[in-house]
């Protein structure tokens, strides 16, 4: 009898020992099971699952940042696929970019995925996005939001979920869109093939490109928000404090031909009917400058947009992927 109460009592007190130590057993089996981020505080990435069929996908991340991912049927999944970020112009929106400047359609014809990311915008439903492309623009520019660490954290969702040829990785953009697609071929050139800019000019604060990067910039004469020669026109925002004195295309060229290391190339010229286009290239890199005779602040080929006509001149869009892909 005695020799049994001894046994129970030594059970009892290491029972009372393992309810001590339970808790500080299980953290520690928690940090070695979440590995090196968990243990420093951050949270782990949660993984998604593949898609399985084509479609459009509205995605918000972690951070609550939100994009649209538009997956074509001529994209065969599990091979990897050409991938586009198109960003809106400012006080747009995904939903708006996805549907007013035709890339579905255009996705769907040449066979590549397009990411449709949405701009910070202090607004439930992320209208009235703008983009921190370094001087410009609004909210984002003035909160100094990480539009650029945005654009890394959308790129590794992406890979979660789709198989994406890291060679054919391009971004483009209209106005603020546009000025944001120069600032990530800037900080980002070993991530994108190219950047294609449309109505915005490099308006970044600093530009050290890893690498050569090809660009193309397509603009219009008449534009009246970005102007052409450089400054913001009458139409670029209802408050001056939220745009900049813009970056002329001139000036643009030729920051892009000196980063490039394109200034001893001359000028190929080609005339089209309502448009030049002005190229520069050697062995390392392309640079390329659409310039339309009208068409405004807008993009060309699109429909009309408040009663005001884009140029007809070209189709922005089979212009910006042929250059992509070096067939013009």
């Amino acid at each position: 009898m005695q020799k049994r109460l001894t046994v129970n009592r030594g059970f009892q007190q290491y029972w009372r020992y393992c309810q001590k130590a339970m808790p500080s057993l299980l953290l520690l089996l928690s940090i070695a099971l979440a590995g090196p981020a968990s243990a420093l505080g951050r949270k782990a990435a949660t993984p998604v699952a593949q898609l399985q069929q084509a479609g459009e996908y509205p995605i918000t991340l972690a951070d609550k940042r939100k994009y649209l991912l538009y997956v074509p049927s001529s994209v065969e999944l599990g091979k990897p696929a050409p991938l586009l970020l198109f960003f809106h112009g400012g006080g747009g929106n995904m939903q708006q970019a996805a549907d007013a400047y035709g890339w579905r359609e255009t996705a769907d014809r040449f066979g590549f995925v397009v990411a449709f990311p949405n701009g910070y915008s202090r607004l439930p439903r992320g209208n009235l996005a703008t983009w921190n492309a370094g001087n410009c623009c609004g909210n984002a520019r003035d909160e100094q939001v990480d539009d650029i660490g945005f654009v890394k954290a959308l790129f590794a969702d992406v890979k979660q979920r789709l198989v994406i040829n890291p060679q054919q990785i391009f971004a483009s953009g209209m106005s603020n869109g546009g000025m944001l697609s120069h600032r990530v071929a800037c900080e980002m050139a070993d991530t994108f093939a190219g950047i294609a800019a449309v109505a915005g000019t490099d308006n970044t604060k600093q530009c050290r490109p890893s690498r050569a990067i090809p660009i193309l910039h397509i603009h219009a004469l008449d534009d009246t928000h970005v102007l052409y020669q450089g400054g913001a026109g009458e139409d670029a925002f209802r408050d001056e404090s939220k745009v900049t004195e813009f970056t002329s295309v001139a000036e643009t060229i030729k920051r892009w031909r000196e980063r490039n290391q394109l200034q001893s190339v001359d000028a190929k010229i080609q005339q089209l009917p309502g448009a030049t286009i002005e190229s520069y290239q050697n062995a390392n890199a392309r640079l390329r400058l659409i310039t339309t005779e009208n068409g405004g602040h807008s993009w060309p080929g699109s429909e009309p947009v408040r009663g005001k006509q884009p140029s007809n001149a070209i189709d922005a869009n089979t212009q910006i992927w042929q250059f992509f892909l070096g067939q013009n």
